[in-house]
């Protein structure tokens, strides 16, 4: 089976680089259409949702810094196009899962750490998108191979 439409979603670290790479020659060999998709969470969720503070302002900073790196790497990586460049805000299986059903992607590219201790009791979001996720999930493996 062809894929005909890729969804890749990265956390825009400056491992995701590695993940666009290997999207964007995928997505050119399959001659197929690719979406790029970073989910911002809501800074309630990282502090646990009790916070005494009012965070929208530093929310609406990370959120406004997030469009811009988006943009940039979307740019660099020949991946915007066709308003193909997303950025979600809530938690990103859901967000992720959602746009992948909506656009009819038939594969999500994710980059994983291979975490362990703590990370991988935790789960990660590339652990997370599997479950349940609407197509196949690719994860490209971020701490052994370097792009070639």
């Amino acid at each position: 089976m062809a894929y005909s439409h890729l969804l890749i979603a990265i956390d825009l670290t400056d491992d995701c680089h590695r993940v666009l790479e290997r999207a964007h020659k995928l997505s050119l060999a399959l001659e197929c259409q690719a979406t790029l998709v970073h989910v911002v969470e809501p800074l309630t969720m990282a502090f646990g949702g009790d916070v005494p503070m009012d965070l929208s302002l530093l929310q609406q900073q990370q959120t406004e810094q997030a469009q811009n790196k988006l943009n940039v790497l979307a740019e660099q990586h020949e991946l915007l196009k066709n308003n193909n460049c997303h950025l979600l805000y809530g938690q990103p299986k859901q967000e992720i899962h959602q746009l992948a059903k909506d656009h009819g992607c038939d594969l999500i590219i994710v980059g994983s750490h291979g975490r362990h201790g703590l990370a991988l009791l935790l789960g990660s979001t590339t652990n997370d998108l599997l479950a349940g996720a609407p197509c196949d999930v690719l994860a490209i493996d971020l701490k052994a191979h370097p792009v070639d």
